[in-house]
């Protein structure tokens, strides 16, 4: 009887299990809830099951759903105001009580490296510890998403011990978070009085187009994404010859990292180990299939994006791939949300005066004005020769938040550094006006640097530069009639660009012609 009773209870395990109600995991203890937007709350149940949605704070409010016939169930709780010590209850034959939620704003930091470096990272002078010792602020709450890249859109992930959770902000969780993301976050928590909670979806090396949807994809430009990653899965509907394939691949390595060893070489990159459908975290589409999908139809603010290294060379798909992938999300979301970007630091990349960092800048830039409701943060002065992770990251997160809190939030600061307005050609002068001039033009040191003129030619020399005002008059021996101006225009500039405006904020590298680019 005994034996009956135990099979009994194992065969119905799985029907138990089916009936409980499960939450998306975004929703779990220290969660952020977004403050003046209907609030989604969603997850899974057993087919046609009553389920109970409750936030109760500063005042309870609930809503009910019925699960479909897929058992999947979506509720939606009306506008809460921000604040902290909120509890969420979701019930239907179970019960599940979420602890220490709070309301406010929620930003996705998304990117590549640059985003995911953490403050643990940053080892001069021991800065991200110093950070994370002070760091301890419970209106600041942290979430990781786990890194999968998928061959199709996803719904969940999983809940690991790095990630797929809530934590709230303390030296031992900070310490492991995005640091650009961090100072983001403690900036607009400190600016607007609200909890802030930060949504890290991050991958170092990644295109943008692995960022990107299918369908985002599916536009006039982009047409070879579509058709690598249909090439991809073809190639690897068999799992069994994908991972003999890799073997393969791994073996070779193996003897040429030996070989490479034995003869004082550098050793090669071992080969990526793909993901189901051959897809790994370079593929198009992966990473949204992966990382973004799964945080769909969560409610946020806005979000913040640093990457494109990986796509540097590529300057001229970029000017298509780049606003795609911003409208794709704003797509998913139903909403045209807040999207503020970070500028390629300056490194030396395929050398110092090389260009490839300059027209991907030029690219990025380009966005914010062929979109609405999109900024950029210039980092010109704080980026490293020979380092393609400059270790200052707190001058990021800082000039982020203050264009959020700018343009997002409506404070009366200047957020940009001087920006080109337009030129004007006076005999064998330039002169240069612009926006953002804040409290006045300054030169860092005695000569500005890093403006160039052309002429019919089209080849640019150094051009002397002094500020007049408001304004910056230009003149180059070599040039006697000139037709263009560039600033910044190479990977890494020597010496360092020193135009700011003397709210200390640098200028906006920037190009007045529209010759091809060099990179395609």
């Amino acid at each position: 009887m005994r034996l009956l009773a135990t099979l009994f209870l194992s065969a119905m395990v799985p029907t138990l299990a089916l009936a409980d109600v499960k939450p998306h995991p975004l929703f779990s203890d220290h969660g952020v809830l977004q403050r003046g937007v209907t609030i989604p709350v969603w997850g899974t149940a057993e087919a046609g099951e009553k389920v109970t949605v409750t936030l109760k704070g500063k005042a309870t409010t609930t809503a009910e759903v019925t699960a479909d016939d897929k058992g999947n169930w979506k509720a939606e709780l009306p506008k809460a105001e921000a604040g902290i010590g909120y509890t969420l209850t979701v019930a239907g034959k179970n019960t599940i009580e979420f602890k220490n939620v709070a309301v406010g704003d929620v930003w996705i930091c998304s990117g590549q490296s640059n985003m995911e470096w953490k403050l643990n990272q940053l080892s001069i002078d021991e800065q991200g510890k110093k950070v994370a010792a002070n760091a301890t602020n419970p209106r600041i709450r942290l979430f990781d998403v786990p890194n999968r890249p998928l061959p199709t859109p996803q719904t969940t992930f999983p809940v690991t011990k790095t990630g797929g959770m809530w934590l709230e902000c303390k030296p031992e969780t900070v310490i492991n978070f995005s640091a650009v993301g961090y100072f983001f976050g403690r900036d607009i928590e400190k600016s607007q009085d609200i909890p802030v909670g930060l949504i890290a979806s991050d991958w170092g090396g990644t295109p943008a187009e692995a960022w990107t949807s299918r369908e985002g994809l599916n536009v006039p430009g982009l047409e070879m994404y579509v058709e690598r990653i249909d090439a991809t899965l073809k190639a690897n509907a068999d799992p069994k010859l994908v991972d003999a394939k890799y073997q393969e691949d791994l073996a070779k390595w193996k003897e040429a990292a030996e070989k490479a060893k034995a003869d004082g070489k550098t050793v090669p990159r071992a080969p990526q180990k793909p993901g189901p459908g051959g897809v790994t975290q370079n593929s198009p589409t992966a990473l949204y299939n992966g990382m973004i999908a799964s945080l769909k139809p969560y409610a946020f603010k806005g979000a913040i994006w640093y990457q494109g290294e990986s796509n540097a060379g590529q300057a001229k798909t970029y000017r298509t791939l780049f606003p795609a992938m911003i409208s794709d999300w704003r797509k998913q979301w139903g909403n045209d949300f807040p999207f503020y970007l970070v500028q390629l630091a300056p490194f030396r990349a395929d050398g110092s005066e090389k260009v490839s960092y300059a027209e991907l800048r030029d690219a990025q830039l380009f966005a914010t004005k062929k979109l609405k409701n999109v900024g950029i943060a210039i980092i010109t002065d704080v980026g490293n020769e020979t380092d393609i992770h400059p270790q200052n990251k707190e001058p990021v997160g800082t000039r982020l938040a203050l264009a959020a809190r700018a343009l997002t939030y409506g404070e009366t600061i200047e957020y940009s550094g001087p920006e080109y307005k337009e030129m004007k050609v006076e005999g064998d002068k330039v002169v240069v006006s612009f926006t953002h001039v804040g409290r006045g033009l300054k030169v860092d040191g005695e000569t500005l640097t890093g403006f160039t003129v052309c002429g019919e030619d089209k080849v640019f020399h150094p051009a002397t530069a002094k500020i007049a005002g408001d304004t910056i008059v230009l003149s180059c021996e070599k040039v006697t009639k000139p037709i263009a101006v560039r600033f910044g225009w190479v990977n890494f500039a020597k010496p360092t660009l020193n135009f700011f405006n003397r709210n200390g904020l640098p200028a906006v590298p920037f190009r007045t012609d529209d010759f091809p680019l060099t990179t395609k």
